[in-house]
């Protein structure tokens, strides 16, 4: 597989979700924060094979906006960014989950 640059991939991404790098409140690996420019500075020098085999990029990587953010996956070396968002909130409605009350003996 050709090899990616991971600012680029980044950029992309966000574009397809209508996000800038603007839109990026912090970068986190979930247990430190960075700016947006602390990780365009250091993502612009990665290129990495997203195809199977090893792992190149930290795979607790997460970008975080306003009510989404995207995260590193991975399967079998292979490795990509996922979108995320918030659930939706709603009216709790009980009968929906009026199994949980069933006795199961």
């Amino acid at each position: 597989m050709a090899r990616k640059n991971l600012l680029t991939e980044t950029i992309e991404f966000l574009d397809r979700y209508n996000h800038k790098p603007i839109d990026v409140y912090f970068v986190t690996d979930g247990f430190y924060s960075a700016t947006w420019n602390d990780f365009s500075d250091a993502a612009r020098k990665i290129d990495y094979d997203s195809g199977y085999g090893c792992v190149e990029v930290f795979h607790n990587l997460k970008l975080v906006g306003k009510d989404w953010w995207i995260e590193r996956h991975e399967y079998d070396g292979s490795e990509w960014w996922e979108y995320k968002t918030m659930p939706k909130t709603g009216l709790f409605n009980p009968a929906k989950v009026r199994y949980l009350e069933k006795d199961w003996d």
